[in-house]
């Protein structure tokens, strides 16, 4: 059984009943895949691993430094910038260097608070950086920050694949000298370690051009998240960069640039559907200089001073950047770059707007309206619905995932046969349903059951919320209403199972029917 310790550090009860499982287990299989089992039970109490991956010069490194809240991932090309980072919750600031044979080796912070973008070591010997840092964001949520697809450099997007899909770097209790145990070594193969590594959600960036690939690319990280297919349930899309996109070039958005960006992420969500739960647009560099302490009083002071100037002479300024940078104005040429690298033409244009309807604002006031005009609170809002919210039944169904590729790769019949039923005896209680519903979302988003296009988007629906409104479709109605409306369609989809579907879909649809049920038998619970 999982200790009191570890229960305490477990995302609810679907961990805890994972963890139990593999505890049982143990003793009952083989070496190496008990040696699995311990890895997936450490990351059962660990906190989530959300990789934040997509193309190169998307903006990943300023979002995660916007979500972290401190400027220290670089965005400046450098070895770093190649190299996946692991940003996650420790007593000390510090960053490890990670080499392939298991060594580190620790790296002291820039002056600026940033980690150096040159490591002065064998570069070709890194396997990864892991960050640690006292920050209360990163208690429940470990960020990985990945190198730019679609790079020249093969080795920065392989050292992505081998982290996010099949890690081989040891831990120092491993030994350090990263030779191959005998065959009877309870240490992992490369078969294994593929079963239990990488993300177990992704936040994909992407600008306002989704490329072709895109999805495939998508596909590519997300397939990697415990091996195995993901969709909606733990993947979320960034349309970073939205102040760049011309209002004119979207129809509707009535020359507004966040309602482009608002429309132009409803038709990405729709190109990336079932991909990722939703597309939600965000400006990452002004998140992250509102956020991480880069707006300081004194481009406040130089705002101020801006937004005295005459009209003509402020418009003409805001025409492109080299104007307003080179301007003849009381405001030095410096600073105004400097407040470019920081706020780039829209976030200068909102913070002026601001002053001038209140002259006396204060800095911190500003830091608040560059914040709101960022996005990220969208950003955070979707983490919290879709990966905080749900992290106890991401965890658990990465980690069942990871022991049924154990057990598959182990080559025993019977230990195979063995994890199987320990698992469908798991599967069967009333409270693991919510894992029996991801799987189904799965099985429907992937393709792997083929669904009528309504039906798929009810399954979607059902499976890729928390919130009952949303969940039946019926967001803001009475609960009498939604009631009524569950009953319904749990007989509809237990009728379905039995009469007209396929095999693969009546086993789809009684999950389905048995989602609704619970739904009602909840809400009539709530109503007393």
């Amino acid at each position: 059984m999982t200790t009191a310790t570890e229960q305490q550090h477990l995302a609810g009860p679907l961990s805890a009943a994972v963890a139990n499982l593999c505890t049982r287990l143990q003793p009952q299989v083989s070496a190496r895949t008990a040696a699995g089992f311990r890895e997936v039970l450490r990351r059962l109490s660990a906190p989530l691993q959300v990789a934040v991956a997509g193309r190169i010069k998307s903006g990943k490194s300023t979002l995660v430094n916007a979500l972290i809240g401190r400027r220290v991932a670089p965005t400046d090309v450098g070895e770093c910038t190649r190299l996946v980072t692991r940003f996650q919750y420790g007593t000390v600031d510090r960053v490890e260097i990670v080499f392939d044979d298991g060594r580190k080796q620790v790296l002291p912070f820039s002056a600026d608070g940033m980690i150096p973008n040159d490591l002065e070591v064998d570069f070709d010997k890194v396997s990864h950086l892991e960050a640690y840092l006292t920050n209360a964001v990163l208690r429940d949520l470990t960020v990985i920050d990945t190198p730019g697809l679609g790079s020249l450099d093969a080795a920065s997007v392989k050292r992505t694949e081998q982290l996010l899909g099949a890690a081989k770097h040891r831990k120092p209790e491993d030994g350090a000298d990263g030779a191959d145990d005998d065959e009877g070594s309870d240490d992992l193969d490369d078969t294994s370690r593929n079963a239990v590594a990488g993300a177990e959600a992704v936040l994909y960036v992407v600008t306002q051009g989704v490329r072709a690939d895109d999805q495939q690319a998508l596909a590519a990280f997300t397939a990697a998240t415990a091996s195995r297919e993901a969709g909606p349930v733990n993947a979320i899309a960034i349309l970073n960069k939205a102040d760049t996109i011309a209002p004119e070039s979207v129809a509707g958005s009535d020359g507004d640039v966040w309602k482009a960006a608002t429309l132009l992420a409803e038709k990405q969500a729709a190109t990336l559907k079932p991909r990722v739960a939703d597309v939600i647009p965000v400006i990452g560099l002004l998140a992250e200089s509102a956020e991480s302490g880069g707006f300081t009083s004194a481009d406040a002071d130089a705002l101020r001073a801006l937004s005295k100037l005459d009209d003509a002479t402020w418009e003409t300024m805001l025409m492109s950047a080299d104007i307003f940078a080179t301007w003849d104005c009381e405001v030095p040429t410096a600073t105004r770059t400097l407040l470019l690298e920081k706020l780039d033409l829209y976030g200068i244009r909102t913070a002026v707007d601001a002053l001038r309807r209140d002259p006396d604002i204060t800095a911190g006031t500003l830091r608040r309206v560059l914040l709101t005009a960022s996005g990220l609170s969208g950003v955070r809002g979707k983490l919290d619905a879709v990966f905080r919210a749900r992290a106890d039944g991401i965890k658990a169904a990465a980690a069942l995932a990871s022991v049924t590729a154990l057990a598959q790769a182990s080559g025993d019949p019977g230990e195979r046969q063995r994890v199987h039923d320990a698992i469908e005896v798991l599967l069967a209680k009333p409270e693991a349903h919510q894992l029996r519903l991801l799987e189904a979302l799965t099985l429907v988003t992937s393709g792997a059951v083929a669904m009528p296009e309504d039906l798929a988007e009810e399954v979607l629906r059902v499976g890729s919320s928390a919130d009952i409104g949303e969940q039946l479709g019926l967001k803001g109605r009475p609960a009498k209403e939604l009631s009524a409306y569950a009953l319904e369609r749990a007989g509809w989809w237990r009728s379905f199972a039995s009469f007209g579907a396929t095999p693969a879909q009546s086993r789809v649809a009684h999950v389905v029917h048995r989602a609704y049920f619970l739904i009602w038998q909840q809400l009539r619970e709530q109503a007393g």
